[in-house]
């Protein structure tokens, strides 16, 4: 199998039948013996930036570490923080954040879309996940699952009829995360290096 081999995932439920229980601010219980006892989720602002770029960054490492062909070290911030702050003020576009009493601890972002206008293809409103990033030390406790969560809510009233994403195949934890939520692998993105 290629190493850089991408798929682009989409969900297979309608939105309409997805969970609506995920609110903001809404509180998520954790088994008491977890490192992270409650987490909340949240709108995020700009004064959530250098968190978030925390984290983005312990995601970036783990594409990087992975895929030096495809992702470099960057220069600064995870984050340039016009990018943030362009995400933030775009009624199209939300970040959201999972956090503790302490910190933030996950982050997502995500933009409505509709597809192009070419003949071929059905014409349809989604919302398209650029990033989902939990830090490594609060992973497998629900908070991808409650982003991803507030994620359909916001796609649902926005008027999308799907959510979909990328993942890139060697990251086979996210590909079953993403599976056990409902999506579904709908392409594929194939390389070859040249000489």
């Amino acid at each position: 199998m290629l190493k850089g081999l991408r798929r682009r995932a989409l969900s297979t439920r309608s939105l309409s039948k997805m969970p609506t229980h995920v609110e903001s601010e809404q509180e998520y219980p954790i088994d008491p013996r977890e490192q992270v006892s409650a987490f909340s989720i949240r709108r995020a602002t700009l004064d959530d930036y250098d968190a978030l770029c925390e984290v983005f960054d312990e995601g970036d490492v783990f594409h990087r570490q992975a895929l030096p062909g495809f992702f470099r070290k960057t220069e600064g911030p995870a984050r340039a923080v016009e990018f943030i702050a362009n995400m933030l003020s775009d009624p199209n576009a939300a970040i959201f954040v999972a956090e503790t009493e302490e910190e933030i601890v996950g982050v997502v972002n995500a933009a409505i879309r509709e597809t192009p206008d070419v003949p071929i293809l059905v014409p349809h409103r989604y919302v398209w996940v650029d990033s989902l990033m939990v830090k490594g030390s609060c992973r497998r406790m629900g908070i991808g699952r409650a982003l991803m969560e507030r994620v359909h809510q916001w796609a649902m009233k926005l008027g999308a009829t799907e959510v979909e994403l990328h993942v890139w195949d060697f990251n086979r934890g996210a590909i079953a995360f993403y599976e056990d939520l409902g999506y579904a692998t709908a392409s594929r993105r194939m390389h070859k290096r040249l000489p």
